[in-house]
């Protein structure tokens, strides 16, 4: 974005907007880049011709944040503010997964209604919803790098909350199954922008309790909202499911409007440089460019920019090895996950002859797991981040988020072999509960682990990257229920859930010590990746 002011000379001009601006020359090779500034790929690319003539970098006036304690830069803001953005992106992040389980419980009234026979069809009316949280991300991760955080969260929010409602009003199968992927459409967009907004405001030694928060939403969602759902549909009907669901998240959409702030740096940069074009358009001189120092290609049309984000998840994906390999094992950890969440009904009324009420009770073993696990990583994971940095030459890397995955990749699997087999041979359903609680708290690490490690090393790019993990993870979330039925029917409880914890351990051992070694040298020839310097 460019723009023209009349000023009476470079240094009138400093002098003027020393208050609202710093000068910063981006090609200069003695000046430290303003805060918030990292190199994105349009800086990789070369220079595009200047639209505005043949203005230099003498011509203009490079605007970014007064200085590194402006308290306009959101990694500025209070405490209390950054918690009040936290808290909102992590509720909008919890309510939207607690649909995506909730009506689990829910399958038999729903198929005894409509006539649903096919136990794929039956498993669908639950994971069609993920499918929509594949698909969004892509879409609505660049549309918060044009348009700002708030905005696509407010509005994409409020298009799951009229599918949602339209979900206890459908009159068939298909009618169900399409509301059920509309609403995962807007549902998505927490997952694809929340972690952008938490790369915003948190520093990277002070982010990993945010996000230890900001994880646990998706995982614990799903959990509450089974144990909610079965007592609805029995004491109700299956519709109520999707109309509680929705009064909840009328709460969570106003308490946004009040505590959720744009935090994207370059909109917010954007906007400063309006406020100075208005203020400064009477001042007389020579003309002189104005841009912020996200705009060195000079091309911030909408046009430009979302073509740019829009393909951006994609090229992250298909170049970035970091990605690629996170992605594989995310997908698989969150298959597993959405694979418990609709078997774990059956198993209980299967295998020790449960009602819906008692069923969902069970999932409270997996929020358990989750909500200790978490709670413990995320009082030591940036107690280790600092550590690390501090033995590093004060120089934190991303790769230091890792340790905290190794537990999880341990666990997870003794969990996965323990839940199986108790079900098997029908031991007490505690058994199957411990079980089920390490499944949640292995998941957990590992899910915070990487997911920090994915925001630290995109930092400016994090909703792209994030949206290129989520698109991989929640087309396995879409796709594993669909096959648990004819798989367990065929292995059983314990052998199914052996093959599973075998991939666990294949896939997740070696990944935190290869990502240690080899993280910092693949990230070093990423055109994406932020990288360190002493």
């Amino acid at each position: 974005m460019s723009g023209e002011l009349q000023v009476a000379s470079p240094r009138s001009t400093r002098a003027s907007s020393a208050s609202v601006a710093e000068t910063i020359n981006p090609n200069s090779s003695t000046e430290e880049p303003p805060v918030g500034y990292f190199k994105s790929e349009e800086e990789e690319d070369e220079e595009a011709p200047d639209q505005d003539g043949d203005a230099t970098d003498s011509d203009v006036l490079w605007v970014g944040w007064d200085g590194p304690d402006d308290p306009a830069d959101p990694k500025n803001w209070s405490y209390n503010k950054k918690w009040a953005a936290t808290l909102v992106v992590s509720s909008f992040t919890f309510i939207s997964p607690i649909s995506s389980s909730m009506v689990a419980p829910a399958t038999e009234q729903i198929a005894t209604q409509f006539g649903i026979t096919s136990e794929v069809l039956i498993a669908m009316t639950v994971s069609i919803f993920v499918l929509g949280y594949a698909v969004g991300p892509l879409f609505l991760g660049p549309l918060s790098e044009l348009y700002g955080r708030t905005r696509v969260l407010q509005l994409a929010n409020l298009f799951f909350l009229v599918w949602n409602i339209g979900c206890g009003f459908a009159q068939n199968e298909s009618q169900l199954i399409a509301f059920r992927f509309l609403s995962g459409l807007g549902g998505s967009a927490p997952l694809a922008v929340g972690g952008g907004v938490l790369g915003d405001v948190w520093r990277a030694e002070e982010r990993g309790k945010a996000i230890a928060i900001y994880s646990l939403a998706p995982l614990l969602g799903p959990v509450v909202g089974p144990v909610c759902g079965g007592w609805i549909a029995e004491r109700s009907t299956w519709r109520w499911v999707f109309w509680s669901t929705s009064i909840a998240d009328v709460i969570v959409q106003i308490s946004g409007l009040f505590f959720l702030k744009e935090t994207y740096a370059p909109l917010l940069l954007e906007r400063k440089v309006n406020c100075m074009r208005k203020t400064m358009d009477a001042e007389k001189g020579p003309t002189k460019v104005i841009r912020t120092v996200f705009d060195k290609d000079n091309n911030r049309t909408w046009q430009h920019v979302f073509s740019k984000a829009l393909i951006r998840p994609f090229k992250i994906f298909a170049s970035e090895p970091i990605i690629q390999l996170l992605g594989v094992y995310m997908a698989f950890i969150y298959g597993v996950f959405y694979l418990f969440l609709t078997t774990m009904p059956s198993i209980f009324a299967n295998v020790y002859n449960e009602g819906p009420g008692i069923q969902g009770l069970h999932y409270i073993a997996l929020g358990i797991g989750l909500s200790v696990s978490s709670q413990i990583n995320a009082r030591f994971m940036d107690k280790i981040y600092i550590y690390f940095k501090r033995k590093n030459g004060n120089v934190g890397e991303p790769e230091f988020r890792l340790p905290s995955m190794v537990p999880g990749t341990i666990i997870l699997p003794i969990g996965l072999f323990m839940s199986g087999w108790a079900s098997q041979a029908k031991v007490h359903w505690i058994a199957t509960d411990i079980g089920i609680a390490l499944v949640g708290g292995g998941m957990i690490l590992v899910f915070q682990a990487m997911q920090t490690y994915v925001v630290d090393a995109f930092t400016l790019h994090a909703a792209s990257a994030l949206a290129a993990v989520s698109c991989l993870r929640s087309l396995a979330g879409f796709g594993f229920p669909l096959f648990a039925t004819p798989m367990y029917n065929k292995l059983g409880y314990g052998k199914g859930d052996t093959v599973l914890a075998c991939v666990c351990i294949a896939l997740g051992c070696p990944a935190p010590f290869l990502f240690w070694k080899y993280g910092k040298r693949i990230r070093m020839s990423s055109k994406y990746a932020h990288k360190s310097t002493q």
